[in-house]
């Protein structure tokens, strides 16, 4: 069985880091490559970047960024943002991504998906979901941000994208985010019950153990945080010690002083 990962994401507008809950109330965070080479210094598993602007703005992923980062890491980078077309997963591929999240094009055009894993594989293929609860058992996907509604449920479309070539699933629950109260567990079990490829835990990460529910009971294979991690709440490697501790299966080799 694979170890289970902790994943800093930064999201980028600009060149700087952003946060915000909700996906609104966006403040500055911090310089990304800075952030980014922290983060892999303290043992994060992966780093994942997601320019939150660039469908919203019709535009492609901030290269630049990429290209940054990956020469000052070495660690796998998932990157995500205005992803249209097989031609800008080759581009962001080649700034030095290992894989490629996509979310609004695949939505409007589910082949996307098809074509980019026939073209560069499906584990080079993330399908990132933002969902917001509709019901009290239901899910619907938003895309650009959060800022448009669609008619997807978000279980079905988790399906119906790892079907189509997704070799994992980003999934981020909107109602949680930023609000540090707690990953979306039933949204999280849902899609877990529902899809055969990892899904990572997205939105609501205030504590390790908001971390370790979202592995004991959601059953995630991933867990992604940003605020805890940008302001210095927690930092990596303690996360990582204490997850060893509760007895999640974590890489702890490049901690340092374990334990």
């Amino acid at each position: 069985m694979l170890r289970k990962r902790v994943i800093p994401c930064l999201d980028v507008a600009g060149d700087r880091v952003v946060k915000g809950v909700q996906f609104v109330d966006i403040t500055d965070a911090g310089d990304p490559v800075a952030l980014a080479s922290r983060y892999a210094a303290e043992g994060a598993d992966e780093i994942c970047i997601l320019d939150i602007t660039a469908s919203l703005e019709d535009r492609s992923t901030l290269l630049d960024v990429v290209t940054r980062i990956a020469a000052t890491v070495n660690i796998p980078l998932t990157v995500g943002g205005g992803i249209r077309s097989v031609d800008d997963m080759r581009d962001v591929l080649r700034a030095g991504a290992d894989k490629v999240a996509v979310n609004s094009a695949a939505a409007e055009r589910p082949r996307l998906l098809e074509e980019c894993a026939e073209t560069f594989g499906r584990q080079c293929v993330v399908l990132a979901i933002d969902a917001k609860r509709s019901t009290t058992s239901s899910w619907s996907v938003l895309t650009h941000g959060g800022r448009r509604p669609t008619s997807l449920s978000a279980v079905d479309w988790a399906r119906d994208g790892s079907r189509l070539g997704a070799g994992e699933i980003l999934l981020t629950s909107i109602d949680q985010d930023g609000t540090k109260s707690g990953y979306d567990l039933d949204l999280l079990g849902a899609v877990k019950a529902a899809v055969e490829v990892p899904v990572v835990a997205s939105g609501g990460a205030g504590s390790t153990s908001d971390m370790v529910a979202a592995f004991r009971w959601g059953k995630a294979d991933a867990v992604l945080a940003a605020s805890i991690f940008h302001n210095e709440t927690t930092t990596v490697a303690a996360v990582k010690r204490s997850l060893a501790l509760a007895g999640i299966d974590v890489r702890t080799e490049s901690l340092v002083s374990w334990p």
